[in-house]
């Protein structure tokens, strides 16, 4: 009996987005290996990457090859801070990230936060606090909020003003409600609902449409809770959140602000999924122009995204968690790379040497 062939659209991208992606591909020809699977990679061009070929940041070439493919695993987009004005990176993570959302209707994003006993040391937040325990489940609504509304910058009385729309609908609050509590499902049952209801009606509305989504989860516990004291939470009690739900922008802050936690960004991956459960799978790390090319950068978080990407789109659970015990064995083998680099009974290693390690304990 042949192997399933599970298509793969690789959109490296810009900085070290190239240098990440081909250690998540030899992690992911591992495992096609050891567990029989064959996995197709094919590779387009997005963000600066694209523009320099198509003068554009998500061209239809690689709308298409999304489209022929079972999931994508993306890479990272942006340009040098001193050089976001050049056209080839202005709104280059608006075209090409936020374009691809909307063309698949990507409706909610996954951020795990775990640290590591090993990295505690590594985390801002007091050892007593780092030590009742950190994992979280981020998810962020990806298709209405601010994002998505009216941008626009104007005179009004000869005074530059500029406003942009916030507008939510109820099945997208619905869409990524089911979302949450079906993931507290098999976690442990606690879902938070962050808003800012006493100010904001699109918050109102998320937290009406919220709460109806909630009684057809009888076993899952909901709160909610109000942005502000949330962001004061993430920093005070980490250990208090099992699963977070919340729009669009506050999910893109809270979720950063959940992403130091662990230590470093490189050691997070991120899953972006719409109804019919089709995915684009990627490191919230950034393109990290500064150290592209010198080898450094730490794989570690597009190879979680890999596994993501196994559990979530081609329901390979076991699979997944080899890549994940893999890294976690790594890293308390005392390997690490400059990121996360502490000043006792570390090896420090660069981008290939930490697959290579990762590798050897997938076997």
């Amino acid at each position: 009996m042949s192997a399933k062939i599970f298509r793969i659209a690789v959109l490296p991208g810009d900085g070290i987005g190239p240098e990440i992606m081909q250690q998540a591909e030899r992690v992911l020809e591992a495992v096609g290996k050891k567990f029989s699977h064959r996995f197709e990679f094919t590779q387009g061009l997005v963000g600066g990457a694209a523009f320099e070929k198509f003068n554009i940041h998500f061209p239809e070439e690689t709308k298409e090859l999304c489209l022929q493919s079972d999931a994508i695993l993306f890479g990272a987009t942006g340009g040098p801070v001193h050089e976001l004005h050049l056209p080839k990176w202005k709104d280059c993570e608006r075209n090409s990230i936020l374009a691809l959302r909307k063309n698949f209707h990507f409706a909610a994003n996954f951020r795990p936060v775990r640290v590591m006993p090993e990295l505690s040391s590594h985390s801002p937040l007091k050892a007593e606090i780092i030590s009742r325990g950190v994992d979280m489940l981020f998810v962020r609504e990806l298709l209405g909020d601010v994002y998505f509304g009216e941008h626009k910058t104007f005179l009004r009385d000869g005074i530059r003003t500029a406003s942009d729309v916030a507008e939510y609908n109820e099945e997208q609050i619905r869409a990524a409600a089911h979302a949450a509590f079906r993931a507290a499902r098999f976690r442990k049952k606690l879902v938070t609902s962050v808003d800012k209801a006493n100010v904001l009606d699109t918050s109102r509305l998320w937290r009406t449409v919220v709460g109806e989504v909630a009684s057809e989860y009888p076993d899952v516990t909901l709160t909610h809770m109000l942005v502000d004291n949330c962001a004061m939470q993430i920093v005070r009690d980490p250990s208090q959140f099992d699963v977070i739900v919340t729009s669009n922008l506050f999910g893109d802050i809270l979720s950063d602000a959940g992403a130091i936690l662990p230590g470093s960004l490189g050691l997070l991956a991120s899953a972006s999924l719409n109804a019919e459960g089709f995915g684009m799978y990627e490191p919230p790390s950034g393109s990290a122009h500064d150290i592209a090319g010198k080898g450094i950068a730490n794989p570690i978080g597009q190879i979680l995204s890999a596994a993501l990407m196994l559990r979530y789109s081609f329901q390979l659970d076991a699979e997944a968690r080899a890549i994940e015990h893999a890294v976690e064995e790594t890293i308390r083998a005392g390997f690490r790379t400059v990121d996360i680099a502490g000043p006792l009974h570390a090896e420090v290693i660069g981008t290939v040497e930490m697959c290579e390690q990762i590798l050897k304990r997938i076997g």
